[in-house]
């Protein structure tokens, strides 16, 4: 009788692990796949479907006209490292302190993301996920902060924030021991181990990224596509160069030879998708960090004022364009949205749960895609500048700017002044009083940045831009 029991129990125990394990692979199969790509320091109209005439894109193109175009799509800062802590958590990233671009202190735990933030790759990892991220990183280069420990299983790239570009550069082994500077020369790390790259650098992440979706065809995957490019220093392979003989600015020229570098390599990310039969069940997201800075790599931020580090609109509007050809259909999208909203959708879309005490600041995007919620995604959008004691906040069509303690107030309507020219506010003192009055509701939500960031290191400002223009010419 006692055998009989024990026999049933275990028959019993083997029927409900095969079922769950299979209930389990059946959620897996159906969750999507997603990639985004990210460039660094990307002008607005250097893509083909915002205009580009001298830069063709065909391979980034393709996402935009087999899904969405975000006219305006916004990152949540304007510089690097802030930028993609906000992607990473889908939350501002002043509510952490996170609002300068991170030192290079490896022994520091506290240079760079929170622990107790959340990234996108260790949510995703807890519903069965894949993670890895290739290129950039630049969320602090502490063992703690490295990829690895913050939610993804596989990395290949550069811990700081630029990089150079050809291999017989890279001529530090360990970067542990470098200085800021000598971070852009470093070899690339594999996980943790530095390896000595073979192919122009841009090319050798197109070709890891390729590889990770490869290896990881039959699981659910999330893939961060991190090139550093078009970032200076601005340094283009020949093959690229070649394409560009149309144009006769210098710098303008191996800017976009970096530009068609990344293109070429979403075409291989795109190819092989649909070579795996993936294609439809994958979102792929494409975005700048920031908008171009484009006295200093050449970018073309189009018709809007400034760019990089700056809160008018070349500062964080960039471009944003986003594929999933299974649940979206083509369209061109105007309502404002945000970077931090990769988050939330991917979230949604893939059931994960959400800490209650965190929200996320980013919408799922999926219900205004499909038409079934008609109404903005966004109301406000903010942007705080605590070293230099500005903010922005768009608010409807209408956009508030401070400066000086607030002494400054200008107002744009950007439905019908994209480059802000026309500061309107003496006109309309009952605007600037209501979005002044959202800016100050959310400041009350933030803290005070939590490390110091790269502009308080004085050799960095003093040398960074003769080292640089060393590099250059070292390259060609």
């Amino acid at each position: 009788m006692e055998n009989n029991i024990y026999k049933f129990l275990i028959l019993l125990f083997s029927v409900l692990f095969v079922t769950s394990t299979t209930a389990q692979r059946s959620i897996n199969s159906q969750r999507p796949n997603i990639i985004v790509i990210m460039t660094d320091d990307l002008g607005y109209a250097d893509v083909g479907f915002n205009g580009s005439k001298d830069i063709p894109t065909p391979n980034i193109d393709r996402i935009a006209q087999q899904g969405v175009v975000f006219t305006n799509g916004y990152t949540s800062y304007s510089v690097c490292s802030p930028s993609r802590a906000g992607f990473i958590t889908g939350r501002y990233q002043q509510r952490f302190g996170y609002e300068r671009n991170v030192q290079h202190r490896p022994n520091d735990p506290n240079m760079g993301l929170p622990q107790d933030e959340k990234t996108l790759a260790e949510v995703l990892k807890k519903v069965g996920y894949n993670t890895g991220i290739i290129g950039k990183w630049h969320l602090g280069n502490h063992i703690s902060k490295h990829p690895l420990n913050r939610g993804f299983d596989y990395f290949y790239g550069h811990l700081g924030g630029g990089h150079m570009y050809f291999p017989k550069l890279l001529t530090i082994k360990d970067s542990r021991t470098a200085s800021e500077l000598e971070t852009y020369r470093t070899w690339i790390l594999e996980n943790h181990t530095p390896v000595k790259t073979t192919k122009y650098l841009t090319d050798e992440f197109s070709e890891k990224a390729v590889s990770f979706i490869e290896q990881q065809k039959s699981n659910p995957f999330f893939l961060f596509v991190s090139y550093n490019a078009p970032h200076t220093p601005l340094q283009a392979s020949e093959k690229y160069l070649q394409r560009f003989t149309h144009i006769e600015d210098k710098k303008r020229k191996t800017y976009a030879a970096m530009v068609s570098a990344v293109d070429d390599g979403v075409g291989e990310i795109l190819n092989k998708l649909k070579t795996l039969g993936l294609e439809e069940n994958t979102l792929v997201y494409f975005l700048s960090d920031n908008g171009g800075p484009e006295h200093r790599n050449a970018s073309d931020n189009g018709p809007l004022r400034a760019g990089k580090s700056s809160i008018y609109e070349g500062g964080n509007r960039v471009p944003f364009a986003f594929r999933w050809p299974q649940k979206i259909p083509q369209m061109v999208y105007r309502y404002p949205v945000s970077a931090l909203d990769i988050y939330s959708t991917v979230a949604a879309v893939a059931e994960v749960p959400i800490e209650y005490h965190k929200p996320l600041d980013g919408k799922n995007l999926i219900p205004f895609l499909t038409g079934v919620n008609k109404s903005r995604p966004h109301q406000t959008l903010f942007i705080r500048k605590f070293d230099d004691d500005l903010f922005s906040v768009i608010h409807g069509d209408y956009k508030l700017i401070t400066k000086k303690s607030n002494k400054i107030k200008e107002i744009y309507d950007l439905n019908n002044d994209l480059s802000e020219q026309n500061n309107i506010a003496k006109e309309h003192p009952e605007i600037v009083a209501k979005l002044d009055s959202l800016r100050i509701n959310w400041n009350n939500e933030l803290i005070d940045p939590v490390f110091l960031g790269l502009i308080h290191t004085e050799m960095w400002k003093n040398r960074k831009k003769k080292t640089l223009e060393n590099n250059n010419h070292e390259s060609k």
